[in-house]
């Protein structure tokens, strides 16, 4: 196509000023001209003319009008035109394109940079505000200390008197100095927890960023997988089910790198999600806890969240959650839970897992016909660079 095409617009280029025909006339030896390019070549030649192209002379300067070739030529430059008129359609289209994509992503790094100077001032001031405690710790120390040290200088001057005065004078200083100075009293140290940094901005702050820039992003509809039990029973026929209780495992573990994923928990009024060990016992029905090889967050009663520790951890939420977030750290060994609607954090399991662990979820027996199933949000998981 592109062969023909060269080849057509070769036969409909003048010779002489090597571009399209532009009132194409034709000589007697059948080649063609531009009128204008032809008559311009002949100008000032008295006699006989020539061909610019086959070099055969002419008594006389007869041009004959080449209305075929002036038609082609008019739908050639046509079509041209029309493809011209799409090319600059395009480039508009593509500029104001770039332009909406440039605006869009400097708008996103707008808020990714919001996002970070807010986190790092608060950052700084929930340690300034942990480091001014503990600096008023160490002043009630050291006072403490410097009464001490005083209390002591006293105790040694009053019992060198002992010796060289009359005992009843002695007893009756020590007794005004036991009135005088009550005993101290230091307050513990104040409970400071290092991890709580750690747990609240090392998190998956990729996406807790992504969550905030969520309406700015407006990403499609999730993949999801439903999670659902019935009245009485589930039917499983994987060779790894387990055969004791309503659990799953996800197909794709891990056992590096950071993970994150999301559950949305429909209206079940109890379930378990986590992660858990490949090498659990699927046969035998135990404890969901870390020793088993399980770290979980679980509901019961509709309303009463627990951490699956050994025994539970009760958490008491502000409200209900809708969606969980997971966050899988297989180099700190930790497992966090979020409330995947504001990415506050729930419960973190800091002594986590050790080997390849699974997404694991529990839909339980439900005692509603129809109940909303989980669903598993985001899978595979999203990948969190370090």
């Amino acid at each position: 196509m592109f062969t023909v095409k060269r080849n057509l617009r070769e036969e409909l280029t003048c010779v002489i000023c090597c571009d399209m025909f532009r009132e194409p006339v034709m000589l007697a030896c059948m080649h063609r001209f531009c009128r204008p390019c032809i008559t311009r070549y002949w100008r000032g030649t008295l006699g006989p003319v020539t061909c610019p192209q086959c070099r055969k002379e002419f008594n006389h300067k007869h041009l004959q009008t080449d209305y075929l070739v002036t038609a082609m030529v008019e739908k050639v430059r046509g079509s041209c035109s029309s493809i011209k008129d799409q090319e600059v359609s395009f480039k508009m289209e593509l500029f104001h394109t770039q332009t909406r994509v440039r605006g869009e992503f400097r708008a996103l790094r707008q808020i990714l940079q919001d996002e970070e100077d807010y986190a790092l001032e608060q950052l700084k001031k929930e340690q300034d505000e942990e480091l001014e405690k503990v600096r008023h710790h160490l002043e009630l120390i050291e006072r403490a200390l410097r009464d001490i040290e005083e209390n002591i200088r006293m105790l040694e001057k009053a019992s060198s008197t002992i010796e060289t005065n009359d005992p009843l004078w002695v007893q009756n200083e020590c007794f005004v100095f036991v009135l005088d100075r009550p005993c101290i009293q230091v307050e513990l140290a104040p409970d400071f927890d290092a991890n709580a940094f750690s747990n609240k901005y090392i998190a998956p702050l990729q996406y807790v960023t992504w969550r905030k820039m969520y309406k700015s992003l407006k990403p499609g509809n999730f993949r999801s997988v439903h999670l659902i039990s019935g009245q009485y029973s589930v039917q499983m026929t994987h060779h790894k089910r387990f055969l004791q209780s309503v659990n799953v495992l996800a197909t794709q573990g891990f056992h590096t790198g950071r993970h994150y994923w999301e559950v949305a928990l429909g209206s079940k009024s109890k379930w378990d999600l986590g992660v858990a060990s490949e090498a659990v016992d699927r046969h035998a029905r135990v404890k969901l806890s870390p020793e088993n090889g399980y770290w979980t967050l679980r509901l019961r009663k509709k309303n009463e969240y627990y951490a699956g520790t050994q025994p539970w951890t009760r958490l008491h939420l502000g409200s209900p959650l809708q969606r969980v977030g997971v966050f899988l750290d297989c180099e700190e060994k930790r497992v966090s839970f979020y409330n995947a609607d504001d990415m506050s954090l729930i419960y973190t399991f800091t002594d986590g897992p050790r080997g390849k662990m699974f997404p694991f979820f529990s839909p339980c027996i439900s005692n509603s016909p129809k109940p909303q199933p989980i669903q598993l949000l985001h899978y595979p998981p999203v990948a969190l660079s370090g």
